[in-house]
């Protein structure tokens, strides 16, 4: 029963050793793909959940870096959304979008 219309899934990289520049492409891409097609649906709002962090292992700090330079870029464009949501696991995700974002 979620609030919404629509669910877009995406699967991010399983860290499984170093981080490497494929992980952080794979892991833009993510977020790229999801905001192209929220805007070809004509979506004007997205929700992201800390994706591949936590079970996938990768660092906290890097994929919010990733995740919010990836927005941020996307929103400088001709786009219909008007609304990104960021949705933590813990308080040390909270942590790390504040300082991102404020």
């Amino acid at each position: 029963n979620l609030p919404s219309s629509y669910v877009l899934h995406t699967v991010g990289p399983i860290i499984n050793g170093p981080l490497t520049q494929k992980d952080c492409d794979l892991l833009a891409s993510c977020y790229s793909s999801c905001l192209r097609l929220a805007d070809d649906n004509k979506l004007s709002s997205i929700a992201f959940c800390c994706i591949s962090t936590g079970v996938f292992r990768f660092p906290q700090e890097k994929a919010a870096e990733i995740a919010v330079e990836i927005v941020r870029e996307y929103l400088h464009h001709d786009t219909g959304i008007k609304q990104v949501v960021f949705n933590v696991f813990n308080t040390k995700d909270e942590m790390i979008y504040h300082a991102l974002l404020d």
